[in-house]
């Protein structure tokens, strides 16, 4: 029989992140002056322990016993061969997928929750709020939050408060507090609802409420997390490649495609970072972030610089964007539907050491689907967006011959989206693809800000 899963003991957790700014060269975030932001214009916004990773360019950075205490809850992940999938590919390829949906809220992302929220813990602050879309990044640090103590609050986008209730049910079992987004409890949601009362909602919007109701606390001890974007979203995420690379070696194996979905950019990051730094050193790979059709920041959107946010709380930051204002459509991949990418990300994607793709949401179930009734695991939708690149990979390596090795990112399991599955077998849903003209609208939203450069790392 052959090994279907590559297992490590808890002794083998990585001790340390990995910290892709060491690296590479990045644009700085900027100012309304348009000066580079320093650490104390961040402060009302985040501790500054996390301020200092946000900016560090040392390579690797020790993680805290504390968060390894509460990640060894489900960590390490095992990493699992495809082999259903790959014999009813037909495929020479070895597919693998490092399966994040073990976690207790299941997904990717209490990698980033747990530190977070511990940073936040020592530095003294008490509450917590942050933003969500699809739910999943909610219910992580409400689960974080209950690990350590903290209070909670959530703004969710409404389009996926309204599709997904049940995970306004997960953070409200670990104390966490969900409002949909955009809320009359703040300014920036007020001022949405009142240009369009019937708004779906963004994550612009979210993000802009959640900072608004950090900063608006005048305790000072209050503090906004982001579950995405972000240097230190990245670095925190790390842990699952430097995973994935000490699992390949006990098999002999490494990889010839890397393959994670992309919305704003921390899961795929996680599992990528780690081997774009053997690509930078000469490793021949392929890197592939996915990004929704509907939803297009990498394969169709301009490296410029824009808010990270609709009200435009945040700095500027260096990215592939759509416009602050843009409100994409309903899909439900909700964790994708974010108008920008990580700067990283983004500035690999102008270096070219990755390369970005797009599916429509009709292939993306039809690849979750052929997943779920191969290997059992029925994947989130975000998930699915990165299954229907590895399909096509293994049939590209059926076409070719070639014993390729294919390493893919399962960054969470769709239990809780059961009524989109539902939709898709009703032939209820369909595929979402923006106009050239849709992408040219939202120009107006950075075409006065400056421009970053287009930097080499190597």
């Amino acid at each position: 029989m052959e090994v279907r899963k590559i297992v490590l003991t808890e002794d083998e957790i990585p001790r340390q992140w990995y910290n892709i700014l060491a690296d590479i060269k990045l644009n700085p975030p900027l100012g309304p002056n348009g000066k580079p932001v320093g650490p104390d214009d961040l402060a009302p916004v985040f501790p500054m322990n996390l301020i200092e990773q946000e900016m560090s360019t040392e390579r690797w950075i020790d993680i805290p016993e504390p968060v390894l205490d509460v990640l060894s809850i489900w960590r390490p992940s095992p990493l699992v061969r495809a082999l259903s999938l790959e014999r009813a590919i037909g495929t020479p390829a070895k597919i693998f997928f490092k399966n994040e949906s073990v976690s207790p809220p299941g997904s990717h992302k209490p990698n980033t929750a747990i530190p977070q929220v511990y940073y936040n813990k020592v530095f003294g602050i008490k509450r917590i709020t942050t933003e969500t879309g699809a739910g999943q990044w909610g219910s992580a640090l409400s689960f974080a939050c209950s690990q350590f103590g903290l209070e909670c609050k959530v703004f969710m986008v409404r389009v996926s408060f309204d599709q997904k209730p049940y995970r306004k049910a997960m953070m409200e079992a670990w104390g966490g507090k969900c409002v949909a987004s955009p809320s009359t409890e703040t300014r920036a949601g007020r001022a949405a609802l009142e240009k369009n009362p019937d708004t779906p909602g963004s994550l612009g919007i979210a993000i802009s409420e959640a900072v608004e109701a950090a900063v608006s606390d005048t305790s000072g001890e209050t503090r906004y997390s982001l579950g995405s974007v972000l240097n230190h979203v990245m670095l925190h995420q790390t842990i699952m490649g430097l995973e994935a690379k000490k699992q390949l070696e006990k098999v002999g194996l490494y990889p010839d495609v890397i393959i994670g979905c992309a919305g704003g950019g921390s899961n795929f990051a996680g599992l990528a970072f780690p081997f774009v730094l053997d690509k930078i050193n000469g490793k021949e790979i392929e890197i592939y972030p996915v990004e929704p059709a509907a939803c297009p920041t990498l394969t169709r959107a301009p490296f410029v610089y824009d808010h990270g946010d609709t009200a435009g709380y945040t700095p500027l930051l260096p990215m592939h964007s759509l416009g602050h204002d843009f409100v994409p459509p309903p899909f439900h991949a909700g964790g994708l539907r974010y108008h920008g990418m990580a700067p990283t990300v983004s500035q690999l994607a102008d270096e070219g050491l990755i390369t970005p793709k797009s599916v429509t949401q009709l292939s993306a179930y039809e690849a979750g689907v052929k997943f779920a009734r191969t290997e059992g695991h029925i994947p989130a939708p975000e998930t699915t967006h990165a299954l229907a690149c590895v399909i096509d990979e293994a049939l590209k390596a059926k076409e070719e011959g070639k014993e390729k090795v294919i390493l893919a990112n399962w960054s969470g399991h769709g239990l809780l989206d059961l009524g989109a599955y539902e939709r898709f077998f009703a032939k209820d849903l369909s595929d979402f693809e923006l106009s050239d003209d849709e992408i040219r609208a939202s120009e107006k939203d950075y075409e006065n800000f400056p421009r970053p450069e287009h930097l080499k790392s190597r």
